[in-house]
């Protein structure tokens, strides 16, 4: 289990939240549109707004957030993507779709401000569901791994294979 205490962590989630705003303006710009000059339904064009959210944050988190952990593995993307999607896209839809009906359909409430608040309320489970699922280990998990290799593969053999002798 990771050690969140850790500044490397904080660091992590600092960054995860920044590029999360980003997401959110994104969020938000497109839901306007969407629900504004294209006539669709608040719940579709929310949908879509998340979408194209998680599409940006899983950009930004490739190369900013978690860029330690996929530098060696740029090869993956696809499956991290997708593992994006089943996780973080699954929960930003439903959870954006579901507290947005409520907050406006229950509440009251605006479509804009529902939604602001809906992205909130995901965040944290957003951030545990792509540290430990899309984008697992951590940098220093593959540097120990690769350590313990280069010790293993560089150690010298004991001195009676050396010499032949069984």
């Amino acid at each position: 289990m990771k050690n969140y205490t850790k500044p490397g962590e904080w660091r992590r989630l600092g960054v995860f939240n920044l590029v999360g705003l980003l997401g959110f303006a994104v969020q938000l710009g497109s839901l306007l549109v969407f629900k504004r000059y294209f006539g669709l339904h608040y719940l579709t064009a929310t949908a879509l707004a998340v979408e194209m959210a998680v599409l940006h944050n899983f950009v930004w988190h490739e190369h900013v957030t978690w860029a330690d952990v996929v530098g060696p593995l740029r090869h993956g993307v696809v499956g991290r993507l997708l593992r994006f999607h089943l996780a973080n896209g699954v929960i930003s839809i439903a959870g954006n779709v579901a507290i947005t009906w409520v907050l406006v359909s229950g509440l009251g409430a605006p479509y804009l401000i529902a939604n602001a608040l809906s992205v909130l309320i995901c965040a944290l489970v957003n951030f545990l569901a792509a540290d430990r699922f899309v984008f697992r280990g951590t940098h220093s998990d593959q540097a120990a791994k690769r350590s313990a290799s280069l010790r293993f593969s560089s150690s010298p053999r004991p001195a009676r294979l050396r010499s032949g002798v069984r």
